[in-house]
């Protein structure tokens, strides 16, 4: 993993860091380069009667650049959009292109579209498909393709080939990673985000790596689709 640049694309703060910070950070600790996109703002996500949006934007922007910090990211962007107005359109996939000729990462990192619903009652957040959908796109084949959004070209940024996508799964995983010597960290990147987190919920996640890192005689893992792309 050394020199390798590593970008996770998701919808919210706090996304990636329920999903794979245990092995961003384990790359990172390897040598890579780690950096977040992080599509919207999360400006919904608070029962408090007291919150605002602009105030709940500016902590959640705050609580995710500290979990970067204990991660090892070298950065975080955000792209700002509304949380739950996130739209799987050619204006978002032009931003994520943009980040992608910019960083050049060998991997990316984002949720899968095709998740909709769990039979045990959980359906997946619309924005989190949004995400997905339009960071797959642009890794192919739109960050590729030199005459796609040339103009990227005239600010010095050249078409770039992914060479890996993970897609987080907990039910259908091809590729279960070892975190045990960083599920510390991602607990710690977790328990960043204290306006949307609290620690049952940082204990239920300690406990689901488990449940995952069994599998393979793990004491801790994370599990993803890993697509080996063409060149």
């Amino acid at each position: 993993m050394k020199k390798k640049i590593i970008l996770g694309v998701a919808a919210h703060p706090d996304d990636l860091d329920f999903i794979a910070s245990g092995t961003v950070a384990k790359w990172i600790k390897q040598g890579a380069i780690g950096y977040y996109l992080i599509c919207t703002n999360g400006c919904k996500g608070s029962d408090d009667p007291k919150m605002t949006e602009a105030k709940l934007i500016k902590i959640r922007r705050r609580e995710q650049i500290q979990a970067g910090r204990i991660i090892g990211l070298k950065d975080v962007f955000f792209l700002n959009h509304n949380d739950t107005e996130l739209v799987d359109d050619l204006k978002l996939k032009k931003e994520i292109v943009y980040y992608i000729r910019k960083l050049k990462p060998e991997i990316v990192i984002t949720t899968d579209p095709t998740f909709v619903y769990s039979p045990y009652g959980f359906i997946n957040h619309t924005d989190h498909r949004a995400a997905g959908q339009a960071a797959i796109d642009a890794v192919f084949p739109l960050s590729r393709d030199r005459l796609t959004f040339p103009e990227h070209e005239k600010q010095g940024l050249m078409p770039h080939k992914v060479k890996t996508l993970y897609l987080p799964n907990f039910d259908n995983s091809r590729e279960i990673i070892d975190i045990s010597d960083t599920i510390d960290i991602k607990l710690k990147a977790l328990a960043a985000h204290k306006s949307q987190i609290d620690s049952a919920t940082v204990k239920w996640v300690k406990e689901r790596s488990g449940q995952i890192g069994k599998k393979l005689g793990y004491d801790f893992a994370e599990s993803f689709i890993k697509l080996n792309l063409m060149p």
